[in-house]
């Protein structure tokens, strides 16, 4: 038992010194995301690329609205054919409209998606470099439930993604 403990204690002390000579720091990507200008030009790419679609979409809900209101406001002058062919004609342009607005959301959650992509592959690309430059021999992101302050170089990896042009 005793030899154990030694031991225990040994490698203790030896790997406080291994420690002693790393150099380990992590980054905090969501951080990073949320600051990178990247981020911001994709965003307005997304609502430049998507603009027209929206627009669209707002113009089929306006007007479903006011066939809505025309049915609900002249059904007792119509006659019963008529107010069936509006009801009809109702039906069809909502789903035509629930149609369309899931197409839309599903190209821009695909388009979104991308763009997260290549952004998520320049940041690791940056860190790369960084903990190359600086020497780091270790790098943590993800899953850290604390670091020294000194330990994070999330600012030095922002600097690095200011620093690239798109």
């Amino acid at each position: 038992m005793k030899k154990q403990l030694m031991l225990f204690v040994g490698l203790m002390a030896v790997a406080n010194i291994c420690a002693a000579e790393l150099k380990i720091g992590f980054v905090n990507v969501p951080k990073v995301l949320e600051k990178a200008p990247q981020a911001e030009s994709a965003k307005k790419r997304l609502e430049k690329e998507f603009a027209p679609r929206d627009k669209s979409l707002v113009a089929q809900q306006k007007e479903l609205q006011a066939l809505q209101e025309k049915i609900t406001r002249d059904a007792a002058v119509m006659s019963e054919s008529q107010r069936r062919d509006l009801e009809k004609d109702l039906v069809a342009k909502e789903r035509d409209a629930k149609r369309a607005q899931q197409e839309f959301s599903e190209d821009f959650n695909l388009r979104r998606n991308e763009e997260l992509g290549k952004l998520q592959r320049r940041i690791v690309e940056s860190i790369r470099e960084l903990a190359k430059e600086e020497g780091f021999d270790l790098l943590l992101t993800d899953g850290v439930i604390f670091a020294a302050d000194q330990l994070d170089v999330t600012a030095q990896v922002q600097k690095k993604l200011d620093a690239i042009k798109e």
